[in-house]
């Protein structure tokens, strides 16, 4: 049986608002979380993501408010990110009734902390988040494939491989890969499929491909690609795009979905 395809609508959160930008800079404010949530949940969107782009201590307890409160409006599973740098950290956050916890810069610092999740709560709690940029040729360094992880929203390269780290965290214990393209993120030109497919080819589990969606045309070409859900924000938050929209395109193209905001 063919799975369907998930359509998850995204929130960047900041100081309980959420945000969006270019390549994650010039933020600006686009709403409350539990308003838009709720919203999407009407629309038909599968799951919900919550990613806290600034993640600092005094936040934290926004965070927690906004999960639960939003946890209470919305009946389809939670993801939420940002900050998490311990197996308690995920506890915290499941108490207040998220699904399932992303994880980034704290694995590539730590990478034993996936393990620690994974052994704690099970791989489908864990989803990895990578923040995914392109380097030239002649920096590559230690990526041969030409794809980097960044930490800190993208602002700071690593040398780490994108794809020998997506392989490493799956055989760690992640059970989702959310694979954000960093150069196409906010800029509505489309997702970027070559890095869909080489993350395809080398997990094992969902791929969910984000960064970069502007248009309705832009989302089965992700699936066609290799990922198993697509992910958008910008377009959801001003209303250019329904999720139900969204769902009607991708199952013009023969891509099966979940029902859509008329059934709901």
């Amino acid at each position: 049986m063919t799975l369907a395809t998930r359509v998850i609508p995204c929130l960047d959160v900041a100081g309980g608002r959420v945000v969006k930008g270019v390549n994650f800079v010039d933020l600006r404010d686009m709403g409350d979380p539990v308003e838009l949530a709720k919203a999407y949940f009407d629309q038909g969107a599968d799951e919900v993501t919550f990613l806290d782009v600034t993640a600092t201590v005094d936040e934290r307890a926004t965070t927690y408010d906004v999960v639960q409160r939003t946890a209470e409006q919305v009946f389809i599973p939670l993801t939420v990110g940002g900050g998490v740098r311990s197996s308690e950290d995920v506890a915290r956050l499941l108490a207040v009734g998220a699904d399932k916890i992303g994880v980034n810069s704290a694995a590539i610092a730590r990478p034993g902390l996936l393990d620690e999740i994974a052994d704690r709560f099970g791989a489908q709690v864990l989803v990895l988040s990578l923040d995914v940029k392109r380097v030239s040729a002649e920096r590559r360094a230690g990526s041969a494939s030409g794809f980097v992880v960044t930490t800190h929203g993208g602002r700071t390269e690593t040398e780490l491989d994108a794809l020998v780290w997506a392989r490493e965290a799956v055989e760690r214990g992640a059970g989702e890969l959310l694979v954000n393209s960093i150069d196409a993120d906010g800029t509505k030109q489309g997702f970027d499929l070559e890095l869909i497919a080489a993350m395809r080819e080398v997990a094992r589990v969902p791929v969910i491909a984000s960064g970069g969606a502007g248009a309705l045309e832009h989302f089965a070409p992700a699936i066609t690609a290799g990922a198993d859900a697509v992910l958008a924000a910008s377009v959801f938050h001003t209303g250019q795009l329904r999720v139900g929209e969204v769902k009607e395109a991708l199952a013009r193209h023969g891509i099966p979905v979940r029902r859509t905001e008329v059934d709901r």
